[in-house]
C-alpha cells in the first residue's frame, strides 16, 4: 500500500513540475494550435483546434494571440500546424486571403520555387502577396573567383511572393514533445513552427538563375520587406565586415 501511495505522489509531483517551472518565468497565456487548421478557416471555427497554454514571457512572440475575441470575422492566412503559437499575422480578413495562384505575376517576370526551413522565412510568417528580400550566402567566390572567404548579400530586394506551401508533416513530427525530465520549462516544444516551406516568387530571368544556383549549391535567407523599406544599395558582408 505504501509503495502504491509513493508511486502516486511521485507521479503527481512530476505532472506539476513543468507548470511550477513556468510559474517562475512570468507565464503568459497564449493560444497554441492543437490540430491542423487549413488556410481559409474562419476564426469562429478554430476554437476546437486551439488550446490555451502558459509559456514563459521571454518565449512568447510579441504578436501572439491571447484570445480570439478581437479576431472575429478573420480567417487563417496559411495552413496552421500543430504545436505553433498563434500569431496575429496568421489571421487576416477574408478578402485579403491569397491562395496559391491568386497573385498575378507582373508582365515580363517568371515564377521560380525553392524550399527553406521556417527560420529562413521569417519564422514561416510569409504569405502570398508579401514582398521579401532574398539574401544569398556563398561559402567562397562571392566577391571574386579567387576569394576563399564566405560572404552574404541582399542579392534580390523587394521580390513578390506568389505562393507559400508548407511541406507535409510526418506522423512523428506531429507527436507532442516529451516533458523535460528535469522539470525545467522548454518553450520551444510548442512555440516553434516545424516543417519546410515551399515558396514561389516572381522574378526576372537573371534573378531566377541566381535563385536556382543558390538553392542548388549555396544558401538562401529571406527577410520580409515592404516596398517602402530603405534600400542602401548592394552590400557584400564578409567576416571582416560583420562588426563594422
Amino acid at each position: 500500500m505504501l509503495a502504491v501511495i509513493g508511486v502516486i505522489l511521485v507521479f503527481s509531483y512530476a505532472q506539476g513540475a513543468d507548470q511550477r517551472a513556468v510559474q517562475n518565468l512570468s507565464p503568459v497565456d497564449v493560444l497554441v494550435v492543437k490540430t491542423a487548421i487549413p488556410a481559409g478557416t474562419p476564426v469562429n471555427a478554430m476554437q476546437a483546434s486551439l488550446t490555451a497554454e502558459q509559456l514563459p514571457k521571454s518565449a512568447v512572440p510579441q504578436t501572439a494571440v491571447h484570445s480570439l475575441n478581437d479576431s472575429a470575422g478573420k480567417v487563417a492566412a496559411v495552413d496552421l500546424v500543430p504545436g505553433e503559437t498563434l500569431v496575429s499575422e496568421r489571421l487576416v480578413a477574408p478578402d485579403a486571403l491569397q491562395a496559391p495562384g491568386d497573385v498575378k505575376v507582373p508582365a515580363g517576370l517568371q515564377e521560380v520555387s525553392f524550399q527553406l526551413e521556417p527560420q529562413r522565412v521569417v519564422g514561416g510568417r510569409i504569405v502570398p502577396g508579401d514582398h521579401v528580400g532574398i539574401f544569398i550566402s556563398m561559402s567562397s567566390g562571392g566577391v571574386d573567383a579567387k576569394s576563399d572567404k564566405p560572404s552574404t548579400e541582399l542579392t534580390i530586394p523587394k521580390v513578390l511572393v506568389t505562393s507559400v506551401q508548407r511541406a507535409p508533416q510526418t506522423a512523428a513530427s506531429q507527436q507532442p514533445a516529451p516533458a523535460p525530465s528535469s522539470g525545467a520549462a522548454n518553450p520551444s516544444d510548442t512555440s516553434l513552427p516545424t516543417g519546410s516551406l515551399l515558396l514561389t516568387v516572381a522574378v526576372s530571368d537573371v534573378d531566377a538563375s541566381k535563385i536556382v544556383f543558390a538553392a542548388e549549391f549555396e544558401k538562401i535567407w529571406l527577410s520580409k520587406e515592404s516596398l517602402d523599406a530603405k534600400d542602401s544599395g548592394p552590400t557584400v558582408i564578409q567576416p571582416g565586415g560583420v562588426y563594422r
